[in-house]
């Protein structure tokens, strides 16, 4: 009985451990089980509720290879911005009656509430249709942010494009907003199925480019459209305001530059609990295909005069990691400009994440806004492998006003091994409060080591 007991705590205890590393923490990119491209972003309630399009690879006889491949959408939410929900599969192309099953078409979507009920938009390719122009908007219908979804048995008359954008300005008027070469808008009756007055092309954008994606949001009586756009080669990220949502608008300049690795960016923009957040995608999980792409999250900012301050994109991501989280330090807020670096843990199976290398003496990253409580913590695990055994320093740095605390935490010794393994080591000095984390290697430790993630006890 002493021994069975004794292994029912142990398999207890690996579950345990299990369930603490597959968590989903909101470091970039924040859904880690699939891809995840052009994320609209919503506040329902207490909640943000992700509605992102779903990338997959198109293979034969199913979809263009190298090209976009979507079939169906996802639908996540979060009440924190840092644990996210899966609810599973929206809606799928084959629920579409009127969709071209085989295009693999299922656009940029958007959710939007009215009445009491939910109304979910999306693009895909018209059965017999060819080109993007021949894209359509369908309209589902559902009692809940996170469904089930009824569609509509046609798409909206009058409209063809992609990238729905759907947006309800304070007197109850609601206006529906999509891509068509230009970027086009129009009203919407109240049953939020019809459009309520002629299509618009949206004045004084960028005549030069492709212009996509729109959406469409309010702050302090101005609209601002915010858009993809490709000046150059790559999309980047823009903006222009208006004292009317149909315009005319006048263009005020980047929200995020182009990247150098994925040609396509796709944004909302939303408030939630008091701090403006930017949705956005990025290729991190397939650098060498950016047709498969991933969603992220940075805080975004006003300046006085109400223009939107250029946001940096970043690994680390929002929101407040609890010192019982995993913590991937490879997400980091800032890192050593030598000695340290970032690499797939298994190059065949990008969605295993990512480890940090630390390559030289005294190499560094930081991770911050990790809230340790009040309570004191004993043990401090990581996951690791080493070339030869060496030192590495875990610190915490808080701030009261203008004081600064460091303390070191931990002196980690590791040795050598040539595949991963869990390490403990025990905590010589508590940290309260919210703290930033600071991983190094020792003065003294010139191998490489790697390390997936810090987990406190």
């Amino acid at each position: 009985m002493k021994i069975r007991a004794t292994v029912l705590i142990r398999c207890v205890l690996v579950i345990l451990l299990i369930g603490a590393i597959i968590k989903s923490y909101s470091q970039n990119p924040i859904i880690h089980n699939h891809f995840t491209a052009d994320p609209t972003a919503r506040v329902f309630g207490d909640s943000i509720y992700l509605y992102p399009s779903h990338d997959i690879l198109a293979e034969q006889g199913k979809g263009q290879p190298g090209w976009f491949c979507m079939e169906d959408y996802h639908v996540f939410s979060s009440a924190d911005l840092v644990h996210w929900r899966d609810g599973g599969m929206l809606l799928s192309q084959n629920d579409v009656p009127w969709a071209d099953t085989t295009s693999y078409s299922m656009w940029a979507p958007d959710c939007i509430k009215r009445d009491g009920k939910y109304y979910f938009y999306f693009p895909t390719k018209m059965k017999g249709s060819d080109g993007e122009s021949k894209f359509s908007i369908g309209v589902a219908l559902g009692e809940r942010p996170g469904g089930p979804f009824k569609v509509m048995s046609e798409p909206i008359a009058g409209v063809k494009g992609i990238d729905p954008n759907v947006f309800i300005d304070d007197d109850g008027q609601a206006y529906l907003f999509w891509a068509e070469g230009d970027i086009m808008g129009a009203k919407l009756k109240r049953n939020m199925l019809d459009l309520d007055s002629k299509v618009k092309i949206l004045e004084h954008l960028p005549a030069k480019g492709l212009k996509e994606g729109p959406f469409l949001f309010k702050n302090k009586g101005k609209y601002y459209l915010t858009y993809p756009h490709v000046e150059d080669k790559t999309e980047r990220l823009e903006y222009a305001v208006s004292d009317k949502p149909l315009g005319p608008f006048q263009p005020m300049g980047v929200i995020m530059e182009a990247s150098d690795n994925c040609w396509t960016n796709h944004q909302s923009i939303v408030k939630f609990k008091g701090q403006w957040y930017l949705f956005y995608h990025s290729n991190d999980y397939s650098p060498r295909f950016d047709k498969a792409r991933s969603a992220r999250i940075d805080s975004l900012f006003f300046n006085a005069d109400g223009t939107i301050r250029e946001v940096k994109p970043t690994l680390r991501g929002v929101g407040i990691s609890n010192v019982t989280d995993t913590i991937q330090v490879d997400r980091y807020s800032s890192i050593s400009d030598s000695g340290a670096g970032i690499y797939f843990l298994d190059t065949n199976h990008h969605f295993k994440g990512w480890s940090l290398k630390l390559s030289t003496p005294g190499s560094w990253v930081r991770y911050n806004s990790v809230d340790f409580g009040l309570k004191k913590n004993k043990i401090v695990q990581l996951r690791l492998k080493a070339d030869q055994e060496g030192l590495l320093l875990l610190k915490a740095i808080s701030k009261n006003g203008e004081n600064v605390n460091i303390k070191t935490l931990a002196n980690i010794q590791y040795k050598k091994s040539d595949d991963f393994v869990v390490i403990n080591a025990i905590i010589s000095d508590n940290a309260f409060g919210l703290c930033d984390l600071i991983l190094s290697n020792g003065s003294d430790s010139p191998g490489n080591v790697e390390i997936d993630w810090i987990l406190f006890q």
